[in-house]
């Protein structure tokens, strides 16, 4: 009886620690290129996670992406050139910010 009780609890944190991957949104950091505040769009020029000193947030790709920033929380407003973290859900027709976070104008390495 304790074996299965084990068993039974094993499996259960198992599937739970799978499950936990689907729950976890997806994330984008780049530059912004333009903010709409009438369309309520965000254009964003994507940047890939390789760090360096003089790309501390990451090199350009190249990659152009518009998000939809109609039901995000927006924290300091973004301005052309500022540094963005998107997190967001959707699929490849339609990305649907969840929340935009400026991280140049809110640097956490300086802190």
């Amino acid at each position: 009886m304790k074996r299965q009780l084990l068993t039974l609890a094993s499996a259960l944190v198992l599937a739970v620690l799978f499950c936990s991957a689907a729950w976890a949104g997806m994330v984008a950091q780049g530059k912004c290129i333009e903010y709409d505040q009438v369309a309520k769009t965000i254009k964003i020029e994507e940047y890939d996670t390789h760090f360096t000193p003089e790309n501390k947030y990451g090199t350009p790709t190249g990659t152009i992406t518009v998000f939809d920033v109609s039901e995000a929380k927006i924290g300091i407003i973004p301005e052309a050139g500022d540094i963005l973290r998107i997190a967001y859900s959707g699929d490849t027709k339609k990305y649907m910010a969840v929340k935009v976070m400026n991280v140049s104008k809110q640097d956490l390495f300086k802190k």
